[in-house]
This record gives C-alpha cells, structure tokens and sequence, in this order.
C-alpha cells in the first residue's frame, strides 16, 4: 500500500477487478458523467446488471446493482449529473429486520465493492440487507476519479527512496498529468468531498424509498459517517464506526501522533508478554535504531515479488521501513521478528513487502478523490514545517528526512500545490453531537487510526458505546469475531449492545524466532 492514507492493508481478490459497471477503468471508452442542460433532476436510482467477478469468487446470491444519478455539484443547480455504483445485498436470514445496513469504505478512494466478502464474512448482512454504494469518483463511478499515471508512479517508487528528491519530482509529475486529464474531462474536482459524499447517502435513502437505515463505516468511512449525522440525521437509526478519523481532528500533522500511538501499543503488548519481551527486550530503540541506519545508507536489493516473476529493485530506507509498519506488513503480531530480523542483516520481510508495490492494478484506487478531500480539508491550515514538528515531537532521534512526510501521504503538500482546490476546512472540522445511539470500535494495534481519538468522538455522543479491541489492527470488525458479535448485537440493540465478549480479551502471542 503506497499513499493510501486511511486505507485497511488488505484487499479482496473476489471484487476487485469487476467491470460489468462498464469499460476497464482510465480507458479511453470509460462512462463519463451526464451533461444537464436544464439542471439535474432530483436524485433517482437507476437498476443495471451487477458486476461479475473476474476471479473464480462466488458473489452474494441475490444481489440488485445500479446506479444512484446526482448533481456532480449541489451548489451549480445547472452542471452535470454524476452516476455511484451501488449494490443491494440481500439479507442471509428468512426474515429479516425492516433497517438495512449502508456501508460506508474507507480510503478515501477505495473501491466499497471491494470489501463486500469483508463485510459478508463478518456477518453484514446476516439480519438485514446490506447496501455498498461507491463514494463519488470510485472505480466503477462515473466519472471515475482513478490516477493510473499515480498507479505507473507507485510501481517505479519501489526502486527509489522513499523521501528522495527524484520519487518527488516522479509523482509531482503524475499527479501533474491526472489532474490535467480529469479536468479537460469536465470533472470539478472541488466538488469532490465529504460534504457532497454525505448528501450522495443521503439522496441515495430517498432514492430507495428507505425510511430507516443503520450505518456503518471505517477509517476515512467514520469521518464521512460523522458527517452525515451532523448534515443529515433523518432517517438514521443507528451509527456504528470503526477506527475513527475524527472530523475535526484529521489533519496531515495528526497522521504522526496517530501512528506513534499505535506502534507504542504494540511494542506495550510485546513487553507484557514475557517470552516476547524477554525475545526482544528493546523494541523502541530497535526501531530508531533500524530508521536512522537504513536512512543514511538506504539498502538496494533485487527482490523476487511474493507470487513470483522477474526480481524487482527494491530501495529500502527509514521513510520505506515506517511506512511498510504503518502498512502492516509485516503485520503486527510479526513486526517485532521482522524487526529483529532486519537488525541481524535480514531485511526480506521487509524488502517483499517493499516490492509488492511494484505490482500495481492500474485504476483500481481513486487517487482523484484522495486528493481533492486530503488537499481541502486536511491539508489547510498547517504547513510543511508543522508535519515536521510533530514528527519530531514523536520521534526525536529520528531523521528529518523521515519526519517531514506524513506518514502514507508522502510530498501531499507540494502535491495539493498541483491539485488545487479550494479550502474547505472550517466546513469539514466540526464535531458531531447528538443522541442517535452510536458504536464506537478501535483497535490497540491501529497505527492509521489510533484508538484514543476515538474517545472525544464517544463523548460528543450522547447515546454511544465504547469498544476497545486489544491487539486489533485498523479496521476491527473483519479481523476480530468478538468485534462482529459487539456489533450484531448493536444493530439489534442499538442502546444495549452486549459487550461482554470484549472483557479478558489480550493481544495473541507475537512470532518469537530463535536467536
């Protein structure tokens, strides 16, 4: 994972690569959005065939598929209607409850088709039909907002340092090109942000004739879902939100004090264990230690990608290794092996997880809609030398080379120099309030999300419930049986969940390797 900034570390392969939503995306026939002469109509959904899997994957049985049509912009009454993938799930149960469930993904910019087995495996969908729309600008939207030049950019950033001056001008350049191309598309790229995704969900309740539904998003997903219970609290039953981004908190220098909680929590759950604490008795200065050296003496190495093929160049130095944690890969439970590893002269966990990045899926992830949010209303109000700060705050010892990078959201500011939007961040950092029972999940182990933000968000919730699952990386509900019980429960009893699974719960024993 490269820049994917809220984005979960893992993807399914079942969903990926659908396209019956029409051409392969970024080609020259990909279904553009449509014009409005005399301004658009009011939001309507429109059925179409459902996308097919690519790969040998079974699809829910029974799935209804469309397109929900929108003012690409609600301020211009006279600009262009836009088109939003959606999928209806129906429910595993004979008789299910009246409420769906809508998700809402992560990223921003990450393809919502692609986390239904996630969200199917976790039980979405077991009492209630479950409803994915893609958020403006994604894979199979129309317009879709992908960056393949970003994607060409991510496959050679591989064999370059992670904060070098040549990966800077490589993606000023790529991004330079997406932008010109979406914009001679006709696409406004200030209208792509939290505030008009939230009115998409809530058109799309209308649209559907819905008059009641609960919600439930993740990462980038929980700020959009606190949005749309602060602008559009009608017909909302329920809130659940999973490793929080909270509105008024996310800005680009936040991203450091975020991932040092989280990898304080790890490095905490290795030392409370005695074999691992004992295995590797000083994870933090480990850690500093492995940043500082491969910083100033990056690693160069031919590396054989994980499923195979030609061995790929592969630069692995401090930025590289802190973003590859922030990652997860290795996942937590491996990191400190990897790390033990890495200071013993093997750096293979490491450099495959590197490498992978050299084999990209062009168009898959909305870079477009990366942008116009991070650049509108995370961006604004701080500077370079502010993400600087509060790495160095975290991290003291550490390189400014690697500190001057918010972690996933490399050179984003020279980046929103070229995109160029407008500030939206008085808009977009406000707190929600209000009394619509809420589910509250974090993770110990998230170091995207960490789980004390959580708290201010619960609090600002009258009617909400805290979990906290120990051990857990980003996005809880699919890597945690005891989180998908909480959360069943929760939309049966939205002011009564039962939580009692979460209690005794203790991180799993960390890979402990022989010296």
């Amino acid at each position: 994972m490269s820049r994917h900034s809220l984005r979960a570390g893992t993807a399914a392969a079942a969903l990926a690569c659908l396209a019956a939503f029409g051409p392969a995306p970024g080609s020259a026939a990909s279904p553009a959005a449509t014009p409005s002469p005399s301004g658009p109509a009011g939001p309507r959904f429109v059925p179409s065939a459902c996308p097919e899997p690519a790969e040998p994957v079974e699809a829910p049985a029974g799935a209804e598929c469309g397109f929900l049509e929108v003012p690409e912009n609600r301020s211009r009454p006279d600009g262009r209607t836009i088109r939003l993938a959606v999928a209806r799930i129906p429910a595993a149960a004979e008789k299910p409850a009246a409420d769906p469930v809508v998700f809402m993904a992560g990223g921003p910019g990450a393809d919502a088709f692609d986390d239904i087995p996630f969200l199917v495996d976790s039980g979405l969908n077991k009492d209630r039909e479950l409803i994915v729309m893609g958020q403006r600008g994604n894979l199979y939207d129309q317009p879709n907002l992908a960056c393949p030049e970003v994607d060409r950019f991510n496959e050679k950033a591989v064999g370059l340092g992670y904060d070098s001056p040549q990966a800077k001008q490589l993606m000023l350049e790529a991004v330079t090109d997406c932008r010109a191309r979406l914009v001679a598309d006709g696409v406004d790229l200030d209208a792509y942000n939290t505030t008009e995704n939230a009115a998409d969900f809530a058109d799309l309740r209308t649209a559907l004739g819905i008059p009641q539904w609960n919600v439930y998003g993740y990462s980038y997903g929980t700020n959009l879902a606190l949005t749309y219970l602060r602008l559009h609290p009608e017909g909302i039953r329920s809130v659940a939100i999973d490793s929080v981004a909270p509105s008024q908190e996310v800005t680009l220098p936040w991203t450091w004090s975020s991932t040092a909680e989280g990898i304080r929590n790890i490095f905490a759950a290795c030392a409370a264990q005695p074999a691992c604490k004992e295995r590797y008795p000083d994870l933090p200065g480990m850690l500093t230690e492995q940043i500082r050296k491969l910083e100033a003496q990056p690693l160069t190495l031919d590396v054989t990608p994980e499923g195979g093929g030609k061995p790929v160049r592969t630069v692995l130095d401090g930025g590289a290794l802190l973003n590859l944690i922030v990652a997860f890969t290795p996942r937590p439970h491996d990191l400190p092996a990897a790390l033990d590893e890495l200071s013993r002269g093997n750096p293979e966990r490491f450099a495959q997880a590197r490498a992978a990045g050299s084999v990209q899926k062009e168009g898959l992830f909305a870079h477009g809609l990366t942008n116009s949010i991070a650049c509108a209303e995370w961006a604004p109000g701080y500077t370079e030398a502010d993400v600087l700060a509060a790495g160095r705050k975290e991290y003291p010892d550490w390189p400014d080379s690697v500190l001057a990078q918010a972690p996933q959201l490399p050179f984003q500011y020279p980046v929103c120099g070229v995109w160029d939007v407008a500030d939206r961040a008085e808009i977009q950092r406000v707190p929600t309030a209000g009394a619509v029972p809420a589910l509250v999940v974090s993770g110990t182990f998230d170091v995207k999300t960490g789980a004390s933000w959580a708290k201010g968000v619960a609090a600002n919730l009258s009617r909400s419930t805290s979990v906290v699952v120990p051990g857990i990386g980003h996005w809880v509900v699919p890597q945690s049986p005891c989180a998908q019980q909480v959360l069943a429960s929760f939309f049966a009893r939205p002011t009564a969940p039962d939580t009692s699974c979460v209690d005794g719960l203790k991180p799993a024993p960390f890979t402990i390797i022989p010296k």
